[in-house]
């Protein structure tokens, strides 16, 4: 295996359409680094840079040390894992999985044993003469991990390998895939849209929008701690909560006022929010669902300083726990996300308290940057 280098990379496409800006990043030997964000965020376009599959407008990208800008795809020694899977489907599970080993001229009996072990490894052993009509989407993308187990290549690629499966199955696969690439010691680069893989299976995580690395971090990190607000809406499910309001000073007391509510700023937030400038005292407040804390059924009286009244909508059950849907009179669509056994009804109106020691505080905007935020990952 071997450490990724990308220093400075663009990629400019005609029309002047930047899709990579700037892009630098050091992927270190075994480490499991994954490319996250939004549809046209740039993040395939960095893998396919990586590949060889896409020519780099400016900067450089080195494999194990050796510059690739130059480099043919198939000159890399990487072995990228695709969304269709590529398979050949005129080939049996084994035939594809040995082609690229018998186009290096490999023994028939070196290639036979890479193939059994790989087969094993996944768990295919049994489909190894079936074509990729006969198999499942799961067994497919099986097929497309061995065809790249067996190549013993100095890094691992996946472009969005899971996005064809059911919710069980791409479950049962993250797993598979970490598995392998704690038990094969990859380097591996993965590109997902799905936030909760990035979560599961990074040792760090890498957030793009717009061709831009907005934060690179372990997944906690970056779940505790995001860069910006774009950050923090993105990583997590059900998604933050945010609250537009204004600082307002009430004899050396600072307040949020979200329109319906005023809120103590705690004093771990205060000095840095003190240091904006007083013209300018609109800003966000963010607050994760489970940092919203609400009354049981029967228990409606409002603790003052910290509740914010607000109207249940929607509750969405989910086993031990559920998803409630709140709203106030400035912002329609607050979720909790709480005990399924509360015992509350569409329609209620509760007295929601927001744990001040959990929220994050933006300047305005879509990628506000954070101002102030203790939510301090677990040791």
């Amino acid at each position: 295996m071997a450490s990724v280098e990308l220093s400075h990379v663009h990629k400019v496409y005609e029309g002047g359409f930047v899709a990579v800006d700037d892009f630098t990043l050091h992927i270190a030997d075994r480490e499991f680094i994954v490319l996250v964000g939004p549809s046209g965020c740039g993040k395939s376009t960095t893998l396919r840079m990586i590949a060889g599959l896409e020519e780099i407008t400016s900067g450089t990208i080195a494999i194990g040390g050796r510059l690739m800008n130059q480099v043919a795809p198939k000159d890399r020694d990487i072995a990228m894992v695709f969304q269709s899977y590529a398979l050949y489907p005129h080939m049996s599970a084994y035939e594809n999985m040995a082609f690229a080993l018998s186009l290096r001229h490999m023994p028939k009996a070196t290639i036979s044993e890479k193939v059994r072990r790989a087969a094993e490894k996944l768990g295919i052993t049994q489909l190894l003469d079936k074509r990729p009509r006969q198999l499942s989407g799961g067994q497919r993308q099986r097929v497309a991990l061995g065809r790249a187990i067996v190549r013993d290549p100095q890094c691992f690629l996946f472009d969005e390998p899971l996005s064809n499966l059911d919710a069980k199955l791409r479950v049962e696969m993250r797993a598979e895939i970490k598995r392998l690439h704690l038990e094969l010691g990859s380097t591996t680069v993965y590109v997902t849209h799905d936030q909760e893989e990035a979560i599961t299976l990074g040792d760090r995580v890498v957030v793009m929008k717009d061709g831009v690395v907005h934060q690179c971090a372990g997944p906690l990190e970056i779940y505790h701690r995001p860069a910006n607000r774009f950050v923090a809406g993105f990583l997590g499910t059900p998604p933050m909560n945010f609250f537009t309001g204004r600082l307002v000073d009430e004899a050396g007391r600072l307040f949020f006022d979200e329109g319906t509510a005023k809120l103590p700023v705690p004093t771990w937030a205060a000095p840095t929010l003190r240091e904006r400038p007083a013209a300018n005292p609109e800003l966000v407040m963010g607050v994760r669902p489970e940092a919203l804390i609400l009354p049981r059924s029967g228990d409606l009286a409002a603790p003052a300083a910290l509740s914010v009244p607000m109207k249940l909508w929607l509750l969405q059950p989910l086993g031990a726990k559920m998803d409630v849907y709140l709203s106030t009179a400035r912002h329609e669509r607050i979720v909790a996300h709480v005990d399924a056994r509360t015992g509350l009804s569409v329609g209620a109106t509760l007295p929601v308290v927001i744990d001040m020691d959990r929220v994050h505080f933006f300047e305005p905007g879509e990628a506000g940057r954070t101002l102030a935020s203790h939510d301090v990952p677990p040791a």
